[in-house]
């Protein structure tokens, strides 16, 4: 905190009634700021007229921890004489502490455009710009080492035949290894780089991802790039958040999957615990080899989010449902468009140390016409996929100053009236994760 010694002379004249000559007040190299408060309370009624009474004792109580209180005398002063260099200057670093960065931002930048401030006093406070407009931009790096169990690498059928209807008559077809579930140990890699904005009324997020997991079965080994644009607006009583990503999968050395979305959510702030909204998004999909299965997902939904503290930790609760719609961009896709519906509730709780999440997806989808003839007399596939995911992450010194050790347990099981679709996934993971 600069000194207000320093800025007697920045201090306009000041109507100063019956309040005394305020020199003796000033602090001196070792003086004790909560003394100087105290002391100054003591004339509190002589100087209520006195711009700089309330700006040396905002500058007491701000450098005794009383914030609050230094924010309404300092705010008094500026109102008593606005030209008041050592309560502007003040009265920044308070809002500063209180969390209003921009504020803060916006009235230092005022005081350096002064002609009347010293080159010293200057430099001090161009540091200060400096320092407060790097919260603003603020950038992030993570590595996450993994290692695990699989019991279905290659998300293999649970079946080891299936059944084809040919002329309506039922014939059993083994299915090849290659169908069949691999299991064993993985390795998982994954980083990420961050980067955010901070502005005024809204924040912009930037992110890179490269994940990579590795097995026995290279056949099953996955790399993924992902990159990912959000722009946050945050409201007393509204705010949204628009997102955009981009994400590419090789599956086995080649190229599977490249996916592309857009999706905003809509939240209605309320003083209560818990804020609804509306959420809508839609991918385009790029199956690579099988162009057949392109098409572009849409989904529509509305959910509600809760944050509840408690004795163990603050906890927060978001239930969302929403309607899907899976469009063909070809008409020879198998089973054509589909249509369905999607549950999801995550849960997570903050510890002391660390955090745990459990997350859960409830999805179903329906095709529009028979999916193949072959398949149970051209039926109409009917899928539901149940997702379960359980996270633990505890910080661990040991290891760094900002590294966790990382537990994840995630659980799929997946129905269809097609034996082809039905499998069942169960994978644990534990590891540890840095940022820096």
């Amino acid at each position: 905190m600069l000194r207000p010694l320093l800025f007697t002379l920045l201090l306009a004249p000041a109507a100063l009634h019956a309040c005394p000559n305020l020199t003796p007040f000033y602090p001196g190299t070792d003086s004790d700021w909560a003394v100087v408060r105290q002391s100054l309370r003591t004339i509190f009624d002589q100087c209520l007229q006195s711009s700089e009474y309330f700006a040396l004792l905002g500058a007491s109580e701000l450098n005794s921890g009383f914030g609050e209180d230094a924010l309404d005398s300092l705010e008094r002063a500026l109102l008593l004489d606005p030209d008041n260099g050592a309560a502007q200057i003040d009265y920044a670093q308070a809002l500063m502490s209180d969390g209003q960065l921009f504020a803060a931002l916006a009235l230092n930048e005022q005081i350096l455009d002064r002609q009347d401030l010293p080159i010293d006093l200057a430099a001090q406070l161009e540091r200060r710009q400096e320092r407060w407009l790097s919260l603003t931009r603020q950038q992030e790096w993570q590595l996450d080492v993994l290692t695990g169990y699989d019991d279905n690498l290659n998300g293999a059928p649970d079946t080891e035949f299936l059944t084809l209807t040919i002329s309506g008559e039922p014939l059993l077809l083994p299915l090849g290894e290659d169908f069949q579930p691999v299991t064993g140990p993985f390795v998982n890699v994954r980083g990420v780089g961050r980067l955010r904005r901070l502005g005024p009324d809204r924040q912009h997020n930037f992110s890179a991802e490269l994940r990579g997991r590795v097995s026995g079965a290279p056949q099953s080994d996955i790399v993924q790039l992902a990159a990912r644009y959000a722009l946050y607006r945050p409201d007393p009583e509204r705010s949204w958040q628009l997102n955009a990503n981009v994400n590419h999968l090789f599956f086995g050395g080649k190229p599977l999957f490249t996916g592309s979305d857009v999706s905003m959510r809509y939240q209605f702030n309320s003083e209560t615990r818990c804020s609804p909204y509306v959420t809508g998004a839609a991918q385009h999909q790029i199956w690579h080899g099988q162009s057949q299965l392109n098409g572009v997902e849409a989904k529509a939904g509305v959910g509600n989010n809760c944050v509840i503290p408690g004795r163990v930790g603050l906890q927060r609760l978001t239930a969302e449902t929403s309607l899907l719609g899976n469009y063909a961009a070809s008409s020879n896709r198998l089973g054509g468009h589909r249509q369905g519906f999607q549950v999801g509730f995550n849960w997570q709780l903050q510890l002391d140390r660390g955090w745990l999440q459990a997350q859960f997806v409830h999805t179903q989808l329906t095709d529009g016409r028979g999916y193949s003839p072959l398949l149970a007399n051209g039926a109409r596939r009917k899928v539901e996929r149940d997702i379960l995911l359980l996270s633990y992450s505890e910080p661990v010194s040991v290891l760094g100053e900002n590294a966790s050790v990382v537990l994840n347990v995630y659980h799929q099981v997946q129905r269809s009236n097609l034996e082809l679709f039905t499998t069942t996934n169960t994978t644990i993971e534990l590891g540890y994760s840095w940022r820096f």
